[in-house]
């Protein structure tokens, strides 16, 4: 491990800065919580930290979308997982924040706001400055003078250069969390194994990324054999010259996905015999799941993949010796449509390989399954973990790195 871990320091009474992702699906008209696991992956962390003044900070959603929260119910799930005093106050870095900070107890444990209620935070202009600049915002300046060390253990968002991530530890000394640590030996793991093939899942809805991914993971031989579902087979179909109806290329046009098809085009020229596609969709018709073949799907909403498709990928994830899966592959809420993702998920836990789920969605689902435990590891990032797999630096990780260690 090349960063700093928490486990080499002793922080008894001191201030602690712990950055953690406990981002949680909630409901947006009563604000409840609606699933904890993020908020219970910190737990190693803040046990360690028990003897501490731990400031947490953290965000939930982004700018403009309804479960852009304040950070109460969060503070108050944070006090009943750990059975700890948990405060919360309704300010980043003001002179109430810093008041509260003051007054912390050993042992104490205080939410600060929303960090992405900052615009220093989310302002693309403050992201693409090195950390070191990013050290002179008014948002870091001022918590950094009233606490004595970071902490990140929020492996979910150490792909973001943002402030909370990657500037605290230029001014700071600090270390890697419980989770962190753990996020990248597992991950490490499925790099380092010797066990063949390695088979890459990508559904969801991040097709842009999700191409560079499979590009990357294919060029440099960690992937096998990628199995596509979701919006990103469905515009490698397209690229492919597959038709998926006039419905689906306009889903896909609305999202501004046509003009990624000539990049499609190259990915599948280059690796598409390594690459799998749906061969059947499902959609729903009077008010039921019915399936056709690729290219019957007609003017019908795709909503999952079909049942042959389903077989031929639980085919290959049995007889994989590693396999990663990121996003859906499907509509999952509904609950005709959970099937390709559910069916997925059984295959992997019923393999012998080395299997990784990453992303919040598919620990909910296999969770709901009764199957999270026969999974070797459940990620808690979504993106962070293909960019790590695929070999990309992540600034969050680069932080501790070259932060201060004294």
């Amino acid at each position: 491990m090349e960063f700093p871990l928490l486990k080499n320091f002793d922080l008894k009474g001191k201030k602690v800065l712990l950055r953690v992702d406990i981002n949680s699906p909630i409901d947006p008209d009563t604000g409840e919580i609606l699933d904890d696991t993020r908020i219970r992956s910190h737990t190693p962390t803040l046990r360690y930290l028990e003897d501490a003044k731990t400031i947490v900070l953290a965000h939930q959603s982004r700018p403009g979308l309804r479960d852009f929260t304040p950070l109460e119910m969060h503070a108050k799930k944070l006090e009943e997982i750990n059975g700890r005093t948990v405060k919360y106050v309704d300010e980043l870095f003001g002179s109430r924040a810093r008041e509260e900070i003051g007054k912390l107890k050993n042992g104490e444990i205080l939410v600060l706001e929303n960090v992405r209620f900052c615009s220093e935070e989310v302002s693309p202009q403050v992201m693409a400055l090195p950390p070191e600049k990013q050290a002179h915002t008014n948002f870091v300046r001022n918590l950094s003078g009233c606490v004595d060390f970071y902490v990140n253990d929020a492996f979910a968002v150490a792909h973001r250069p943002q402030p909370s991530v990657v500037a605290f530890p230029h001014v700071l000394p600090c270390a890697a969390g419980k989770l962190m640590e753990a996020e990248v030996n597992s991950l490490s793991k499925v790099l380092s194994s010797n066990s063949r093939p390695k088979v890459f899942l990508f559904g969801g809805a991040k097709v842009k990324d999700s191409l560079r991914v499979i590009s990357r993971l294919l060029e440099k031989g960690v992937a096998d054999a990628v199995l596509t579902s979701g919006l990103v087979a469905n515009l490698l179909l397209v690229a492919e010259g597959r038709d998926i109806g006039k419905i689906n290329n306009q889903t896909l046009d609305d999202k501004n996905l046509l003009g990624l098809i000539p990049q499609a085009r190259k990915v599948l020229r280059k690796h598409g015999e390594k690459i799998e596609l749906p061969v059947d969709m499902a959609f729903q018709k009077n008010g039921s799941r019915v399936e056709a073949p690729v290219g019957k799907v007609g003017e019908n909403r795709i909503l999952d993949i079909g049942i042959e498709t389903i077989i031929k990928y639980s085919t290959v994830i049995r007889d994989s010796g590693v396999v990663v899966a990121n996003g859906p592959c499907g509509l999952f809420e509904l609950e005709a449509f959970a099937m390709g993702t559910e069916e997925i998920l059984k295959a992997m836990a019923d393999s012998k390989a080395f299997s990784v789920i990453g992303g919040g969605h598919l620990s909910a689902i296999a969770r709901n399954l009764g199957i999270l435990d026969r999974l070797s590891y459940a990620s808690t990032g979504g993106k962070a973990t293909m960019y790590f797999l695929a070999g990309e630096t992540l600034p969050g990780i680069e932080a501790l790195k070259k932060g201060r260690h004294d």
